[in-house]
Parts: structure tokens; C-alpha cells; sequence
């Protein structure tokens, strides 16, 4: 029990001081199209690779910036909940 609280301690510090990165150059990534339910879906499939490549490259995201909002978050938590089987696959 002790070492879940640890691990719990410690996520709650990384989500802290990670809300406080900032996104340099925002602007250039708005554009007048903004992405979708379906490029939210698709973008949440391949999650996985673009958090690899974003790791090497400053140029990949995981996340569309410009994107219409609630329906593009319901497509990317579809995509990557279906790639990795959703809340189904723990029972």
C-alpha cells in the first residue's frame, strides 16, 4: 500500500510541474482548418508513435492545437482508448 501512495505522490508532482510547461510558438500551428471528431480519432490511434517521435522531435505532437474543441477531445480519447482496449479490458 505504501509504495501506491508513493507512486501516486509522485505522478501528482510530475502532473504539477508539467502544467506549468508553456508551448513556444503556438501561432504557426493555428491555421484557418481546424481538425475534427475524425482527425481527433485518428490522431489518438496513432498516439503511441507520435509520443515516440515527439520525444526526438520538436517539430511532432501528440496534439492538435487547432482543433474544434469538445468534439476532437471525444475522438482522441475514443482512438486512444480503443488502441488500448478502454476501461473493458481490465475485467
Amino acid at each position: 500500500m505504501k509504495k501506491i501512495k508513493k507512486i501516486l505522490l509522485a505522478l501528482a508532482v510530475l502532473t504539477l510541474l508539467s502544467s506549468c510547461a508553456s508551448k513556444v510558438n503556438i501561432d504557426s500551428c493555428i491555421g484557418y482548418d481546424t481538425y475534427g471528431f475524425w482527425s481527433g480519432l485518428w490522431h489518438g490511434i496513432i498516439m503511441p508513435f507520435s509520443f515516440i517521435g515527439s520525444l526526438f522531435s520538436d517539430n511532432i505532437s501528440i496534439y492538435a492545437v487547432n482543433n474544434n474543441g469538445g468534439w476532437y477531445d471525444f475522438g482522441f480519447l475514443l482512438g486512444v482508448g480503443g488502441l488500448f482496449g478502454g476501461s473493458g479490458r481490465a475485467s
